[in-house]
């Protein structure tokens, strides 16, 4: 756990210290080239651009997870593109060259793949898969899971005998 944390340490590090330093750089080092005029507009125009792909290809991930829907299909495929077009236009809408890159390749569709399969990828290691089954002791149930606590299985227990009563203003049918 504690491997987990120290290198949940460095990623926050990168993020909020390396990345914006980063960004200064390369603005500095680009407005030097191009004059700050220019560069406050090149980045106002990339946000801009960006604003209308994120817009294209977030309603083409939206059509497709309300298709995959529709049909009766499990959208993994479908989520995972909507929050890779999500983290992206954040990543374009932000000011700044290196993640306006990083945000077009992820909002991208034929970068996306890649980035997909990563998610995929980082997102199976930390998932636990769980199983219920009903009781303890059901064909294909896993003993010990969230709904199996201090439930009894068939057999065990008292029995309750009762009669089944017609509730005269319910038309629906016998209640137990």
């Amino acid at each position: 756990m504690s491997r987990r944390r120290g290198r949940l340490g460095w990623v926050l590090l990168v993020l909020f210290v390396a990345l914006p330093l980063l960004e200064l750089y390369m603005v500095i080092q680009v407005g030097q080239v191009i004059g700050a005029a220019w560069t406050i507009l090149l980045l106002v125009l990339d946000s801009v651009v960006g604003a209308v792909v994120v817009r294209r290809e977030g309603a083409r991930a939206w059509r497709a997870l309300r298709d995959t829907l529709a049909r009766g299909g499990v959208p993994a495929k479908e989520l995972a593109d909507g929050a890779l077009v999500l983290v992206g236009g954040t990543l374009l809408l932000t000011p700044g060259f290196v993640t306006d890159a990083f945000g077009l390749l992820l909002v991208l569709p034929f970068s996306r793949p890649l980035f997909r399969g990563l998610l995929t990828r980082a997102l199976a290691t930390r998932l636990v898969p769980v199983t219920f089954g009903g009781w303890p002791g059901a064909p294909g149930a896993t003993s010990g899971g969230p709904g199996d606590a201090g439930r009894p299985g068939p057999g065990t227990g008292p029995v309750v005998r009762g009669d089944v009563v017609e509730d005269p203003e319910d038309p629906s049918g016998p209640s137990a």
